[in-house]
């Protein structure tokens, strides 16, 4: 993902200050940052922005003149830490902070790579918690509930405040400890055209063609519906120029096709089981657990659902609408290249949009902008599919969250937790969620600041304001080795995609990639009791009997569609 900073003259002033500044300057340089950067943009008083600040110089001590590497993937709310606050952490307390920005393949080649070797390549990492079930098992990152309280407690924040995550779900293991801690997060939502929506000439044509009215779809039904209205329609009436499509998407087989479809598409279409924050016994993957948490198999013979009607329907309804209703280009696409491609303004609608893109898709010379700042777009809920259940994931959310792996000397260990706490402390998270967007803490959402701010963010302050926000959730436990078992995705639905595969020969190759994996596991025993233990292959027919995933087909899965209005929807949240 690669989205740019927008950097101030004042930021780039401030950052070559504090960089020219020596390493002792202590309260001088917080007193600075504070003045020029946080500038009361904060959910502290000055008074405990200036006592945090002491803490840190304090606590750092020990580690004065100490250089550290950290690393994660490259999105504004990371090079807002790389450029600006990894400088001023370093100006303040002395430790020499260079803070890496790869790919987020890289971040995880990296982090397997000091698994594997046990050699210490970075001292932090900013991985997703879609890796919790991996770090739970294997037990190669520190626990942060024992850290804090045991060994790192001299540099833990007394004010961290850790109740005020909203992502910490996402970061606890079965076991009630938590593995990692959010330094952003960012949710796939549906968006959509709101000028489009509400333009009388279109709501009347809509109405005249379906029968039913132009609104935000609660079911991939009216979804389809809308993407077929829109795409080639003639919008010169409302000053468009050039083809109009009605969904977007990308197709490119590349690994970030394969979170297309582990973060939320089979979750959204409705493949897994009901459950907070995944599906349990089966979850968005298809992988089934026992009730000890070990995975017990992945295709419907075992109890999974990865090659399960649900999943099938997903990919061919996923392709479809990318032949169907998408700029010729999409297919050949990445997720990097086809995130901007709404705010360009001839996309009507799309299915699942990342949150992190709003930063970019607010700036004030776009075509999806008005002269007064708010967007002519607008993010709802995205809809579900004919397989989805009430209770059920819809959505995924993303929390890039900061990981100590136990491989990493403790002084070492200690000096970069300080700067991960420093980035997503109370004094600083204000300022960095309004750069970045990325919300990570209850205090931040809930300011005034944002209160004033969210009729320019087409809805994203309402959505992480309501209760809706929970059904929204990052891979989950199910899911014993990411790194290994991701690659399968994107590889195995690139087939589909290209066609060289109908959907259901690409996931039956799929799911049984996945079982070969989960079967070397079970051989090598290196996950001990948490690993998996496979179950006997009995048939989609007894499985489908069973209550829960995997679910048998329907007979019809063109359900009735189904619409409801934008601002109807918003005030059910308030």
């Amino acid at each position: 993902m690669n989205f740019s900073l927008k950097s101030t003259t004042a930021i780039g002033a401030l950052v070559t200050s504090l960089m020219a500044m020596p390493a002792w300057a202590d309260m001088d340089a917080a007193m600075a940052f504070l003045d020029n950067e946080i500038a009361g943009l904060s959910v502290l008083s000055r008074e405990e922005q200036e006592a945090e600040m002491q803490f840190f110089i304090d606590a750092a001590q020990p580690f004065q003149g100490m250089e550290i590497k950290v690393v994660s993937e490259t999105i504004t709310t990371h090079e807002y830490e790389s450029q600006v606050l990894a400088p001023a952490f370093t100006a303040i307390t002395g430790i020499q902070v260079t803070h890496d920005l790869i790919g987020e393949g890289d971040v995880v080649e990296k982090l397997q790579t000091q698994m594997q070797s046990g050699e210490n390549i970075y001292d932090a990492y900013v991985n997703d918690s879609d890796l919790i079930g991996t770090h739970w098992r294997y037990q190669q990152v520190r626990n942060l509930t024992d850290w804090m309280a045991g060994e790192g407690a001299d540099v833990t924040l007394p004010t961290l405040d850790v109740e005020d995550f909203i992502g910490t779900s996402f970061t606890t293991g079965p076991d009630g400890k938590l593995y990692q801690l959010p330094t952003q997060q960012f949710a796939n939502l549906y968006w959509f055209r709101y000028d489009w929506f509400n333009d009388e000439k279109n709501k009347a044509d809509f109405q005249e063609q379906f029968g039913y009215e132009l609104g935000v779809p609660v079911n991939w039904s009216a979804y389809e519906d809308i993407a077929e209205f829109f795409t080639g329609r003639d919008l010169s009436h409302m000053g468009v120029e050039g083809d109009v499509f009605g969904n977007m998407d990308y197709g490119k087989k590349d690994p970030s096709l394969g979170w297309r479809y582990t973060d939320a598409w089979m979750s959204m279409a409705g493949m897994g089981d009901v459950g907070e924050p995944n599906g349990l016994p089966v979850d968005e993957w298809g992988i089934r657990v026992n009730e000890n948490s070990q995975p017990t198999g992945s295709c419907v013979a075992r109890g999974g659902a990865t090659n399960s009607p649900a999943a099938v329907y997903a990919v061919t309804k996923a392709i479809e609408w990318l032949q169907k209703y998408s700029p010729p280009a999409a297919a050949g696409m990445t997720f990097s290249e086809a995130g901007p491609i709404p705010a360009q303004g001839n996309v009507a609608q799309q299915m699942f949009w990342y949150t992190a893109f709003t930063a970019a898709t607010v700036e004030p010379d776009l075509p999806v902008m008005n002269e007064d700042g708010t967007p002519k777009w607008r993010m709802a809920p995205s809809p579900h599919g004919v397989y989805w259940k009430e209770g059920q994931k819809i959505g995924y959310q993303d929390a890039g969250s900061w990981t100590l792996m136990e491989s990493t000397p403790v002084d070492r260990a200690k000096a970069a937790w300080l700067y991960a706490q420093f980035v997503v402390s109370k004094t600083v998270d204000l300022k960095k969620s309004d750069v970045g967007l990325t919300f990570i803490r209850e205090s931040t959402i809930d300011s005034d600041h944002f209160t004033d701010r969210a009729d320019k963010l087409g809805g994203l302050v309402e959505f992480y304001r309501s209760p809706a926000r929970v059904a929204w959730s990052p891979t989950g436990t199910n899911v014993p080795d990411y790194p290994k078992l991701a690659q399968l995705w994107w590889q195995n639905i690139g087939d589909a995609m290209s066609g060289a595969k109908t959907p259901q020969e690409a996931l039956d190759a799929l799911c049984a990639d996945q079982e070969r994996v989960l079967e070397r596991l079970e051989r090598a025993g290196v996950q001990g009791d948490l690993g998996p233990v496979m179950n006997e292959e009995l048939g989609a027919e007894h499985w489908f009997a069973q209550p829960g995933a995997p679910f048998p087909k329907l007979e019809n899965e063109d359900e009735e569609p189904q619409t409801v209005s934008y601002d109807e929807l918003i005030k059910s949240w308030q």
